[in-house]
């Protein structure tokens, strides 16, 4: 295992998903400058009142969250690791030009977008107890990203998630929804995984694989509902890594917080294919895992919701949803878009360049270059070249714009 320092994402690699303005905000505001933004804090679902408070220094941690979700998907694309983490990602719910459910960037999409660049088709995989609504909006009518989600349905965040939201247009069949209740075990969870991740491999055949391993769907979690055991939450991510695809492991929720660090030390394991043992070494937070100081958890004594019935009939209609794809979808793929390196270096090539540019054509004018070709670098009425790209942007231009798409 070898481990990396993120970059910081830049606000140009976040609004390759986000809207400018949203990152904008993001990047403005601050607890002490409130109330200065109430009415984009309002319409961008940010603030006190919201599950998405201001905090220090959060601008920061969008930017390395989503830096290192990008950073494994370009390690990924150029073969240089087969499974890459990033334990500070997986913010699943946040939209385009919205925060939600505490995800305000969503370096999910981001990392897939990254992706797409050499793959033909992802999927993604949330293990988390809420649904993963924001990835599955952002890919809900493309056949290029499938995602499949296990999750709590009905009364729970986020609402969505239903068995019959299944995609739109392209993207039709595309999104796979398993809609659970309370007090799910490993077994159970494991008889509805498996069985359809094995249908989508065998469908789908995936060039890359995201998956979000979100710790709130763990026992004893202070918002979850389900009673899974870390070696059941674990048994998801030794499953899809037996198929050898290239693979994007993220965090995700958790609300127990010894619980998440337990889960989440388990599943570096599981990755490297190392056992740890079950007593935890003393360290500076070991007084957190009292009383037992033990690695692995005991699920609660209670029933289980989800009845052999109401199980075998979400696994019926998603295999019989997947049976009914007319195979992997194809695309053309001709040259392969930079990723944010090579563009970065780039930009600061041409940026030099043009600045040699810009000196030279200033020697000509002083040496009284009237030669120089009308229309070309003159600034005169008739320029042929505008250097000023502005243009009105609102809200309704770009809802507009958004619409026009879906319709088109």
């Amino acid at each position: 295992m070898e481990c990396y320092r993120s970059h910081p994402a830049s606000a140009a690699e976040m609004t390759a998903f986000h809207s400018e303005e949203y990152i904008n905000f993001l990047s403005k505001i601050t607890p002490d400058n409130v109330r200065l933004y109430a009415n984009q804090m309002q319409r961008f679902n940010v603030g006190e009142y919201t599950d998405c408070p201001v905090f220090d220094g959060q601008y920061e941690f969008f930017q390395l969250s989503s830096g290192a979700s990008i950073d494994g998907a370009v390690k990924l694309n150029r073969g240089d690791c087969d499974i890459a983490i990033n334990w500070s990602g997986g913010l699943h719910h946040a939209k385009k030009s919205e925060a939600s459910g505490f995800c305000y960037v969503n370096d999910i999409v981001l990392a897939i977008l990254e992706l797409l660049k050499v793959h033909a088709r992802v999927l993604y995989i949330d293990i988390d107890v809420h649904h993963g609504d924001g990835v599955e909006e952002a890919f809900y009518c493309t056949d290029r990203v499938m995602t499949f989600s296990l999750h709590k349905y009905g009364d729970f965040f986020p609402g969505t998630g239903h068995i019959k939201d299944t995609g739109a247009r392209e993207g039709t069949g595309f999104s796979v929804n398993a809609p659970l209740t309370s007090g799910i075990t490993d077994d159970a969870y494991e008889r509805l995984f498996k069985p359809v991740l094995d249908r989508i491999m065998d469908v789908y055949r995936p060039g890359a694989i995201v998956l979000q391993c979100g710790a709130d769907s763990l026992t004893g979690d202070r918002l979850g509902c389900f009673n899974l055991s870390l070696r059941g939450h674990g048994e998801c991510v030794r499953y899809t890594q037996s198929f050898g695809v290239p693979t994007l492991v993220l965090g995700g929720g958790g609300y127990t917080i010894r619980n998440v660090a337990r889960c989440w030390a388990y599943e570096t394991s599981v990755l490297l294919d190392t056992d740890l043992p079950n007593e935890i070494p003393y360290n500076d937070y070991f007084e957190y895992y009292a009383p037992d100081f033990k690695l692995h958890l005991t699920p609660e004594n209670r029933e289980n919701m989800n009845t052999e019935a109401s199980l075998e009939s979400v696994r019926t209609d998603l295999l019989t949803q997947l049976m009914n794809l007319r195979g992997a979808p194809s695309v053309q793929m001709a040259e392969i878009p930079p990723d944010f390196e090579i563009m970065k270096d780039e930009a600061a090539n041409s940026e030099g360049i043009e600045r040699k540019s810009t000196k030279e054509d200033d020697n000509q004018r002083k040496r009284g270059g009237d030669d120089e070709e009308e229309g070309i670098n003159d600034g005169g009425i008739n320029d042929d070249r505008r250097t000023d790209r502005s243009m009105t942007k609102d809200g309704r231009g770009q809802k507009r714009e958004h619409d026009a798409e879906l319709e088109g």
